[in-house]
């Protein structure tokens, strides 16, 4: 199982993240803690962050938040991974400015499924989106990867 301080620089150099600036500020075992800045070519047409954008930082942070548990310990051993199956978002306020932080907790961890949580904060300090998740296990003869 790789360490904290390789995920966070694994994650920190994937082309998508770089695209649209997300940052793994920090992780260990069932929590992560992630951030994107507003960006006017992130927008929507009436200048708000899209919510595209803040659903991929609260699905990255859960998934973050999974990949120091044992559970996705066990799984990646014998060539398996973990994928989103049902990903829910509630925006209660708009963002056109500064940067979002999210948190993300793991409260539930089964054999199959895994239950998560995320809570996204403004430079002030105000709750933007909240977010849940259901991840599940995925057998490595279920796998199609590129090649």
């Amino acid at each position: 199982m790789l360490t904290r301080e390789q995920w966070l620089e694994m994650a920190n150099t994937l082309p998508f993240f770089k695209l649209i600036g997300l940052e793994v500020v920090d992780m260990r075992p069932a929590w992560s803690k992630c951030q994107v800045a507003y960006r006017p070519d992130l927008c929507q047409p009436a200048g708000i962050l899209h919510g595209g954008i803040t659903a991929t930082l609260i699905d990255t942070g859960i998934a973050h938040a999974l990949l120091m548990t044992d559970a996705f310990a066990e799984i990646s051993a014998v060539g398996g991974a973990i994928v989103t199956v049902d990903l829910r978002v509630k925006y209660f306020r708009p963002i056109s400015e500064g940067t979002i932080v999210c948190e993300s907790t793991i409260p539930r961890i089964g054999k199959q499924l895994f239950h998560a949580e995320s809570v996204v904060w403004n430079a002030e300090g105000k709750e933007v989106a909240r977010g849940d998740s259901i991840y599940t296990a995925v057998r490595p003869d279920k796998l199609v990867r590129p090649t």
